[in-house]
């Protein structure tokens, strides 16, 4: 048995595999490389097993491993041929790769620190803000507001009003700064106004670093009408949207990062919110004018209707039968404006919370009770000449 022991004893299939967790720990499935990431680990994963298949023929986890390799390759679309990460994780870091400066420190350390917290923030409709904290709110915010201004990243969004006589805004315009960053971009601008979502930079390019780095891309989803940014080196992804005749916003970026900013950038609705003086809903009411009194305006390129609460409920319902925070939303800017593009916007923004934000359980949000329980259902009043919708605000 003494040969056959040290065949067994010399087995490096769980070497193997902890090489490719270490590979894989860091990989978000939200990210634009994830496959091409988690492929170049398979493929090294497929190649240190090869190279135990001697000595590991008895060994019921190596055949085990195999298999599971072969049927990852097969889910993933994955090559048998072509590039692998590196089987020595501590030269792989690229100082170009967020995701690359936790690996790094992992190894190189001793210890394995836990992955990087992402923070989500989203902006889209009358408008709705979804903060770093979750916290959901309806605002004014007529004008430039920061959403984001940290050491890494400036956001500045401008709204303008949606219908006379009403304190709802929507958004018209979007300016992004990535701050120039080591070796890997320098400071790339973004601007996006209604009917211009550009695929590219405002200096023409659509990319940061140089060509074998591409630490900052644009790619374009849907033209002239959904663009997404990819920052690696920030380990940051921005969606920018226009549905109708306003821009959509949403944002996922590292916490660390995100919250990396001197004394002087506390105005970040992101970060802190809007100020109270902005805020559409007071304890979760949000007035609206009598519909029976929108003004009939816009024209065929912007056309409005006549929303009862029956049929904006109906309309809404027909994208999203989860009635959430994203549908009361949907509601509230039908009565409100009458316009049906912001049935998609309330849509695709809930589309981006579930692409973009790291915790499943808590993309829906749903608006509390009386009782300040999670309500299943908003509630509505009609008092003095006016249309209520009780929208809680999630704090």
């Amino acid at each position: 048995c003494l040969g056959d022991c040290q065949l067994h004893a010399a087995c490096g299939i769980q070497k193997c595999t902890t090489d490719f967790v270490s590979f894989t720990s860091h990989l978000n499935v939200a990210l634009e490389d994830f496959d091409l990431e988690f492929c170049k680990a398979l493929r090294a994963y497929s190649a240190c097993t090869y190279r135990n298949s001697k000595v590991c023929r008895g060994n019921l986890v190596y055949h085990s491993a195999v298999l599971g390799i072969s049927d990852l390759m097969t889910q993933r679309n994955c090559t048998k041929d072509g590039p692998t990460s590196s089987t020595n994780p501590e030269m792989t870091h690229d100082p170009c790769n967020y995701s690359g400066h936790t690996e790094a420190g992992e190894h190189q350390g001793g210890e394995k620190t836990p992955p990087p917290t992402y923070l989500f923030c989203g902006l889209f409709g009358d408008p709705h803000l979804r903060t770093f904290e979750d916290h959901f709110q309806t605002c004014k915010v007529e004008g430039a507001w920061p959403l984001i201004d940290n050491n890494y990243l400036s956001v500045q969004v401008t709204n303008v009003p949606v219908v006379p006589g009403s304190s709802a805004t929507a958004t018209n315009k979007i300016t992004i700064i990535f701050k120039s960053y080591q070796d890997c971009t320098d400071q790339k601008v973004y601007q996006a106004v209604t009917d211009d979502l550009p695929a590219a930079f405002v200096d023409g390019t659509t990319s940061g670093g140089d060509g074998s780095t591409r630490s900052l891309h644009i790619v374009e989803r849907v033209s002239g009408k959904y663009v997404e940014m990819h920052a690696r080196h920030i380990g940051t992804t921005v969606y920018v949207r226009q549905l109708g005749h306003y821009l959509t916003l949403a944002i996922r970026m590292p916490q660390e990062l995100a919250m990396a900013y001197e004394e002087s950038q506390d105005l970040q609705l992101c970060v802190s919110g809007c100020p109270s003086g902005e805020r559409i809903d007071r304890s979760g009411h949000l007035p609206l004018p009598v519909v029976a009194k929108l003004p009939a305006q816009g024209g065929a390129a912007h056309p409005r209707l006549l929303y009862t609460l029956e049929t904006a409920t109906a309309k809404c319902h027909e994208k999203m039968l989860v009635k959430d925070i994203y549908f009361h939303s949907c509601v509230f800017d039908l009565l409100t404006t009458g316009d049906a593009n912001f049935t998609a916007a309330a849509h695709s923004a809930l589309q981006d919370v579930e692409a973009l934000h790291p915790r499943k359980e808590h993309w829906h949000i749903f608006p509390r009770s009386q009782g300040g329980a999670v309500g299943r259902d908003s509630k509505f009043c009609v008092r003095l000449g006016f249309v209520c919708l009780i929208l809680v605000a999630f704090l």
